[in-house]
């Protein structure tokens, strides 16, 4: 952001890539999701990884910029959104199977635990990257995290209602 220069070997450039990865994952899978739910659910976490991008490419120098300029940073309040969704879904045991999840059973549930791995990926790539930044958000990472469990639970949730043809 603001026309500053970085190396595409840059711990920052990594992070936002890893989020970048993680939207596309996602919508892979909201592009063949045909549960309403599922679909909604998919495109806020993309909205919100938009916000967790632009912050993570923007230098902690420029951060007050970035506010005044109308962006957004990541919030508790989005943490608690994705928080509240695994929540309610997790009321569901039957969605809990008995053993290891084997990824696969549907394409949407594929696809979301593709997701899921991917988002666990960017969170360890931040979580290093984080470690080197002073005044980081750790709202990021806690978002991340949830939304790891978002996309295991979604999943778990495709398979237990599946589409039309799966």
């Amino acid at each position: 952001m603001y026309g500053r220069r970085l190396s595409k070997a840059d711990p920052r450039v990594e992070a936002y890539g890893c989020v970048d990865e993680l939207s596309a994952a996602l919508g892979l899978a909201r592009s063949i999701a045909a549960n309403d739910f599922i679909s909604e659910q998919i495109l806020t976490a993309q909205k919100d990884l938009i916000v967790v991008m632009g912050e993570l490419a923007t230098a902690p120098s420029d951060r007050e910029r970035y506010v005044k300029d109308g962006f957004h940073l990541t919030t508790p309040e989005m943490v608690d959104r994705i928080t509240s969704v695994v929540f309610d879904l997790e009321k569901d045991k039957s969605l809990y199977p008995k053993d290891w999840v084997v990824p696969g059973a549907t394409p949407v549930a594929a696809a979301l635990d593709f997701a899921r791995t991917t988002c666990r990926r960017a969170e360890r790539h931040i979580s290093a990257f984080m470690a080197g930044e002073k005044d980081f958000n750790p709202e990021i990472l806690r978002y991340l995290n949830r939304l790891s469990d978002l996309c295991w639970i979604l999943a778990r949730y495709a398979e237990k209602h599946p589409q039309p043809g799966s």
